[in-house]
This record gives C-alpha cells, sequence and structure tokens, in this order.
C-alpha cells in the first residue's frame, strides 16, 4: 500500500492538487478578468454619459451664440437703417432749404421785374393787375 501510495497515488494526488491550483488560478483571473471588464464597461457607460453632456452643452453654447449674433446683427442693421433714416431726412432737409432759397430768388427777381415794368409805365390799378397776371403767367411758363 506504501508502495502504491508513494509510486502511483501520491504522484497522481500532486498532479490533481496541481491540476486544482491550476484550474483555481484560472478560475480567480476569470473572475479578476470579469471584473475589470464590468469595471471598464462602466467606465465606458460613464464616459458616454459625460460626452453626452458635454455634447448637449456644446449644442446649447452654440446656440445661444449664435441667438446672440442674430440679436447682434439685428441691432447692426436697425443703427445701419437709423443712420440712413437720418441721412436721408438731412438731405431732404437740405434740398428743402436750397429750393427754399431758389424761390425766394425767383419771387425776388418776380418782384423786381414787377416793380420795374409798373415803374417803367404809369398805369392805373387795373392795368397793374393785368401786367402783374401776364408776369406771373411768363413766369409760371419759364418754371
Amino acid at each position: 500500500m506504501w508502495l502504491l501510495k508513494r509510486y502511483a497515488l501520491g504522484p497522481v494526488m500532486d498532479m490533481m492538487e496541481k491540476r486544482e491550483n491550476h484550474i483555481a488560478e484560472q478560475i480567480s483571473s476569470a473572475e479578476k478578468n470579469r471584473q475589470d471588464a464590468e469595471k471598464y464597461l462602466e467606465e465606458q457607460r460613464e464616459a458616454i454619459q459625460q460626452a453626452r453632456l458635454e455634447a448637449k452643452e456644446i449644442v446649447e453654447n452654440t446656440r445661444r451664440m449664435s441667438e446672440q449674433q442674430a440679436e447682434e446683427l439685428k441691432a447692426e442693421a436697425k443703427r445701419e437703417a437709423d443712420r440712413r433714416i437720418e441721412a436721408a431726412i438731412a438731405q431732404i432737409n437740405q434740398e428743402k432749404e436750397q429750393a427754399i432759397s431758389a424761390l425766394r430768388e425767383q419771387v425776388s427777381t418776380l418782384s423786381i421785374l414787377v416793380a420795374s415794368k409798373v415803374i417803367e409805365r404809369e398805369l392805373d390799378e387795373q392795368e397793374q393787375e393785368k401786367l402783374i397776371q401776364e408776369t406771373l403767367k411768363e413766369v409760371g411758363e419759364e418754371l
């Protein structure tokens, strides 16, 4: 028995024990790998969640910036429109003043012309009125 135990069962038992230890190590290694894989999977899920949050934030920031730029463009367009309106009003007022000045000059010239014609002739009131009307017609045709 002793020989059988020493030369047959002993080595078989040692081999079985080594095999058991090897299997236990593989099970332990597989369990560790599974835990590492689960940890890695959880890290990846967190990273994906973080990336989604960052993407959402980027989209929100971009939306806010585009709204701000749109408001700035609208404000700039309004300022430009107001500036052009003011320039047009100033030009209209200038042209109005020039027209009034030209009209005053024409009235002055017309008054002098009428006065000189009246002076040239000593007319009665009816003839003076007729002469004024004729002169006004002439000036009206010239304008």
